[in-house]
């Protein structure tokens, strides 16, 4: 397990040089599960190689599906699926296969799965998924932690979302997409990554509009046919880039990155003292001799994104002042911060607020990463820390950043990655 890895990193050095932005984890996963919908061959350009994207072919494989990845090219044949459950260890290990179940149910009327796992940053209920499935037809049956979703006919129908549920708000596209009718999303995400989805799905012959939005509509078709599709770039990975620069105060040069899609990022950096210069795919900034600290409020697109909020309050940490940070998605998002703690910041918590003193210097230390961005954050620290940091657990941070630390040496940081000394 990529778990038994830690990474050692000699802080000091500034972030200077160029990077490229991988493909968005959060729009392939989506689009490799859309690739059931039409029983046949998806070739999809521009996927990050990492544990997620991974995870997912191995379930589609299991399924009765092929994967063949190319140099740059992954090409996946679904006409051979013949089973329609889940692995359960499969979906332990990775919450978003969750997104499967949609696919499974729209193409085949039938999908078995168990309660998902993933990073442990708060309650994720499904019910959004599941009172959605139930409202165009789809009969749910829960049984000892199982899930079976059936029906004859998927029909089309208005959908209110309590909560503009980024996985709900795919998986009921998915789900419609060969029903009967219209179904209408109201109060739907808005998150660029349900564009790129519907993008995808539009090109394979389905009629979906109004991604982006807070109110999609798909008018159901009868099938839906070969593809060829190119996944946009990462903006989390993007953000990470870029702050990455800020605390160090170095100068970088992001490429492959579309600046609409971190518009807050990019003003809350500006307002931090960081000058940056935005051209057609790329993005350059500087970071100042020291930033200035700011206050920033996660919510749903196009406010600040939860995913990038342990990032940029690594950033604050070191930042001329104090910041009020708030995090108003996951209840358990703060867990990284006792991590930062021990190498020297002062942050206190106080509900969904966290408030964190700047300091001069962070100092290395022995830290654990306890999910995904918490444990990029960490990387973060170390990174401009005085001397040596291991970021243990590094498995939660392969799930979702592709050859991270070779992008991060690229920038003239001392990074290595290796097994775990027990």
């Amino acid at each position: 397990m990529e778990n038994e890895y830690e990474y050692i990193i000699k802080g000091g050095n500034k972030v200077e040089g160029e990077v490229e932005i991988s493909g968005s984890k959060n729009a392939a996963l989506p689009i490799i599960a859309a690739t059931i919908l039409n029983g046949g061959v998806s070739t999809l350009y521009n996927v990050p190689n990492i544990h997620d994207t991974k995870m997912m072919y191995e379930i589609l494989n299991r399924l009765g599906g092929k994967v063949v990845k190319k140099k740059n090219k992954v090409i996946i044949d679904t006409s051979g699926i013949n089973k329609y459950e889940i692995p359960e260890g499969l979906m332990r290990q990775m919450r978003s296969s969750v997104i499967l179940v949609g696919s499974l149910v729209g193409k085949y009327r039938k999908a078995t799965f168990s309660y998902p796992g993933g990073c442990d940053i708060g309650t994720r209920p499904i019910d959004l998924h599941l009172k959605g499935f139930e409202k165009i037809g789809i009969n749910i049956d829960k049984n000892y932690g199982n899930i079976t979703c059936s029906c004859d006919r998927i029909i089309g129908e208005k959908i209110i979302l309590d909560f503009p549920s980024v996985g709900a708000t795919e998986n009921i596209i998915l789900a419609s997409c060969l029903g009967e009718g219209t179904t209408r999303i109201i109060n739907a995400a808005r998150e660029p990554e349900i564009l790129d989805l519907q993008n995808f799905l539009n090109r394979m012959g389905a009629k979906i509009k109004g991604a982006g939005t807070n109110e999609i509509e798909i008018e159901g078709v009868k099938n839906l046919k070969d593809v060829s599709y190119n996944i946009m770039p990462d903006r989390i990975e993007a953000g990470t880039f870029l702050c990455m620069t800020a605390i160090t105060g170095g100068n970088a040069k992001l490429l492959n990155v579309n600046d609409k899609h971190i518009i807050p990022i990019i003003d809350k950096l500006e307002e931090a003292g960081c000058k940056i210069e935005i051209d057609k795919n790329t993005i350059k900034i500087q970071g100042p001799k020291r930033l200035k600290s700011v206050n920033i409020k996660t919510m749903p697109y196009p406010g600040f994104p939860t995913d990038m909020q342990s990032i940029f309050t690594t950033v604050l940490t070191t930042a001329r002042g104090t910041s009020i940070v708030v995090e108003n998605i996951f209840e358990n998002r703060y867990k990284y911060t006792q991590e930062l703690i021990r190498m020297g910041a002062k942050i206190s918590i106080e509900g969904k607020m966290a408030i964190v003193k700047g300091v001069k210097k962070l100092y290395g230390a022995n830290v654990k990463a306890t999910d995904l961005r918490g444990g990029a954050s960490l990387v973060l620290a170390g990174i401009v820390a005085k001397g040596e940091t291991i970021v243990e657990n590094i498995g939660y941070i392969l799930r979702g950043y592709e050859d991270f630390d070779k992008k991060i040496s690229n920038l003239g940081i001392d990074i290595s990655k290796r097994i775990k000394l027990n």
